[in-house]
C-alpha cells in the first residue's frame, strides 16, 4: 500500500509543479496568440454571415437560422477566471501523465534519479506531442480540423507507437526490435493523419507557425520539469521505503 501512494503522491506532487509552470508559460506565450486567433476568427465569422443567406449548409452543419438563435456556448472570462481553469485542467492532465510516467519507470525498473526521470520526460514530449504533433500541428480558433473522432484515433495510435518505440530501442539490444521499432515510429505517418476538407482560414500563417512553436517550446519544458520532479521525489520516497523495509527486517530477526 505504501508503494502505491507514494507513486500517487509523487505524480500528484510533480503535476502540480509542472502543471502550474505550464499554465504561467502559457499565459505569456500561446494564450497572446490564442486571443489574436480568435479576433480572426469572429471577424471571419462575421464575413460568412453576411454571404450565408443565399447558400445551402453543408452536410451535418447548422442551418444558418439555427446558428442565429442559438446561445454561445460559456467559456472562462479573459484574465484570471481563465488562468485559474487553464491552471487546474493542466494539473489534473500533468497529474495523469505523471502517473504513467511513474508506473512506466516502476515496471522498468524505476527512474534511478532526476536523470532517469528527465529522459522518461523527455520520451513523453516526443510521443505525446511531437510525433502527434507531425501529422496534427497545434490548431488555433478560426482554423479548418477533420473530424473529431478519427483524429482522436490517429493520435492515440500515434502515441502508443512512438512510446512503445523508445522503450524497444531504450531497453532491448535485439536487432529484430530495433527494426519493429523503427516500423512503429513510421507507420502512423505513412498512413497519415486525418486532413480537414479544406485548409482555407483567416488566421495568418505566421501566426499559426508562431503558436506551434510556442506549443512546442512550452511542452518540452513541460515534460521535462514533470520527468525530473518525479525522479527526484521517487528516489526520496523509495529511500523512505528501504529504510522502512529495513526496520521491518529488524523487528522480526529480533
Amino acid at each position: 500500500m505504501s508503494l502505491f501512494r507514494n507513486i500517487v503522491f509523487t505524480a500528484v506532487i510533480a503535476g502540480l509543479l509542472s502543471g502550474l509552470l505550464l499554465t504561467v508559460m502559457q499565459s505569456f506565450s500561446t494564450v497572446p496568440l490564442i486571443l489574436q486567433a480568435e479576433v480572426f476568427e469572429n471577424a471571419g465569422g462575421e464575413a460568412g454571415h453576411s454571404h450565408s443567406h443565399d447558400v445551402a449548409p453543408a452536410a451535418g452543419a447548422a442551418a444558418p437560422a439555427d446558428h442565429h438563435h442559438e446561445e454561445e456556448a460559456w467559456a472562462p472570462a479573459d484574465g484570471f477566471e481563465r488562468f485559474i481553469y487553464t491552471a487546474a485542467a493542466n494539473a489534473l492532465s500533468a497529474i495523469g501523465f505523471g502517473l504513467v510516467l511513474v508506473a512506466a519507470s516502476e515496471a522498468l525498473g524505476g527512474f534511478k534519479g532526476w536523470r532517469g526521470g528527465l529522459m522518461f520526460g523527455i520520451a513523453g514530449f516526443l510521443a505525446v506531442s511531437l510525433a502527434p504533433g507531425l501529422g496534427l500541428p497545434p490548431e488555433l480558433p478560426g482554423m479548418p480540423a477533420a473530424e473529431l473522432g478519427p483524429r482522436q484515433i490517429w493520435w492515440v495510435s500515434t502515441a502508443v507507437c512512438t512510446a512503445v518505440a523508445l522503450g524497444l530501442l531504450a531497453y532491448t539490444r535485439s536487432a529484430v526490435f530495433a527494426a519493429l521499432a523503427i516500423v512503429l515510429l513510421v507507420a502512423p505517418h505513412l498512413i497519415g493523419a486525418p486532413l480537414p476538407p479544406s485548409h482555407e482560414t483567416a488566421v495568418p500563417l505566421e501566426l499559426h507557425a508562431r503558436f506551434v512553436n510556442a506549443v512546442y517550446a512550452t511542452n518540452l519544458v513541460f515534460w521535462a520539469l514533470l520527468g525530473a520532479a518525479c525522479g527526484i521525489l521517487r528516489a526520496r520516497f523509495r529511500a523512505g521505503e528501504e529504510a522502512s523495509a529495513g526496520s521491518a527486517v529488524k523487528l522480526v530477526s529480533r
